[in-house]
């Protein structure tokens, strides 16, 4: 199926690279040799998300049953720094600092976890439909947290879940990188079809560890298939902060060999690029950044699949940009999605990857009519 970003009508990788190709390479769209206007727009952008970040935490922060004045907001995070301010009476400063604050951070680090999977997914896969949650990875996250809740698996303290998470999703990523593999080349078909396959089955496990669980157990493994923050704990910021630091580090060094790999794989290894290898090393950031999030927020989709497309449209492939942005936005997306979450239906609240998914479903049917029509049908 032609739904990769080389273009239609791209020669079997079996026949010889043409000799003008190996001469003089296609531009490579990196930052570098980005035109001015194109790096404008990259500042503009990374500027304006930084902004949007930071007013929505401080407004999340306020906002909520217990109403907290933006001002007062600010003069306590001053007054913690040792920048002047003032310090809230004691359950404002009870409420700011022990449960609104740990959310908003937790949010920022599993956007950004998660923004920047999806970006490295599309750039690894070379398909515009490949999301952590989509082809599986999620689902399989989770079901080594659900196995480490139901079975009562204690062996590394507070990091068990997290543990098992992370090797869970591991294992996934792996599964879904082999199976969708023919003949040196990922299939988007076989791609989609393999995450279809791994959700069904991790749905099938997460249902019997439900089946076999107590009532408490039961609470907990609801939380992992919904998706939320609800029980964000500055232990929690802490258990998934050495992750997603280091895969949010690691990203944004390869990004010049993914511009290399959106050419097509055979052209990358003309330019130096170890194809495998910088799939297997991106496979293993995905893995890591993907179950650290799921770890402590659960199943929380379509996120790695929106935010790399909105930004490509507003600025192009070029991932210097889309890397790190993609961080940026997908930080944007999940503390505005958390503040709507606790708010909208009030004092109740909704669901995160519920409220994910309901916005990102028709996202993702859009995507696909989209590419259709582009590409003329699928076969």
């Amino acid at each position: 199926m032609p739904l990769s970003y080389e273009a239609p009508g791209t020669p079997p990788r079996a026949d010889p690279l043409p000799a003008p190709e190996r001469a003089a390479p296609r531009a490579v769209p990196t930052a570098a040799g980005a035109p001015p206007r194109r790096r404008w727009g990259s500042a503009w952008l990374t500027g304006g998300l930084v902004a949007v970040l930071v007013l929505l935490a401080l407004v999340s922060a306020g906002v909520g049953a217990y109403e907290i004045p933006l001002g007062e907001v600010i003069g306590s995070v001053q007054h913690r720094l040792g920048l002047g301010g003032a310090a809230l009476d004691r359950v404002g400063e009870s409420v700011l600092w022990n449960v609104r604050l740990p959310r908003v951070v937790l949010a920022l680090l599993v956007g950004a976890s998660l923004g920047c999977a999806g970006a490295l997914m599309q750039g690894v896969f070379g398909n515009p439909l490949a999301e952590p949650g989509v082809i599986g990875i999620s689902a399989g996250a989770a079901v080594g947290a659900v196995a480490a809740i139901g079975l009562g698996l204690t062996f590394f303290g507070n990091w068990t879940i997290t543990a098992c998470a992370f090797v869970a999703g591991l294992v996934t990523v792996g599964a879904v990188y082999l199976l969708s593999r023919n003949g040196g080349k990922t299939e988007v078909v076989t791609l989609i079809l393999t995450g279809i396959a791994v959700n069904a089955f991790a749905g099938a496990l997460i249902g019997l560890f439900v089946f076999f669980a107590d009532s408490g157990q039961v609470n907990q493994i609801t939380f992992w298939q919904l998706g939320s923050l609800a029980q964000a704990t500055w232990p929690k910021v802490l258990a998934v902060l050495p992750c997603a630091l280091a895969g949010l580090l690691v990203a944004p060094f390869y990004a010049g060999k993914l511009d290399l790999l959106s050419l097509g794989e055979r052209p990358a290894r003309h330019l130096g690029v170890d194809v495998e290898r910088l799939r297997l090393a991106l496979i293993l950031v995905v893995a890591l950044l993907t179950a650290a999030a799921v770890a402590v927020a659960g199943i929380i989709t379509f996120v790695g699949l929106l935010v790399p497309h909105l930004l490509r449209m507003a600025n192009g492939p070029g991932h210097r940009f889309l890397v790190p942005g993609s961080a940026l936005a997908g930080a944007v997306v999940l503390v505005a999605g958390d503040l709507a979450a606790r708010t909208l239906a009030q004092p109740a609240e909704l669901p995160l990857g519920v409220l994910t998914a309901l916005l990102g479903s028709p996202f993702f049917f859009w995507l696909l009519r989209r590419t259709r029509r582009k590409q003329g049908g699928w076969a």
